[in-house]
């Protein structure tokens, strides 16, 4: 009886994960409709939008270095 409890608990985790990838696909919210002509007006006033912010960040001046707390800035020196 302890064979088949952990056999059907194995079982059980193993087939867990590979039903989560047939769950139900979501895409955008469920009140929206595809062919609603106003969803199509809304969503090109977000991609203005979006583009206007995009354009309103301005550039940096300096070169971003991420790891330049890790790597020292003195790359002259070979290591032995």
């Amino acid at each position: 009886m302890k064979i088949l409890t952990v056999a059907v608990v194995i079982l059980g985790l193993l087939v867990t994960p590979a039903a989560a990838q047939f769950g139900k696909q979501r895409s955008g919210s469920p009140t929206e409709d595809k062919t609603d002509p106003r969803a199509a007006k809304r969503s090109a006033a977000e991609e203005r939008a979006y583009k206007a912010a995009l354009e309103r960040i301005p550039d940096s001046k300096e070169k971003y270095d991420p790891w330049g707390g890790v790597v020292p800035a003195d790359s002259s020196k070979k290591p032995k």
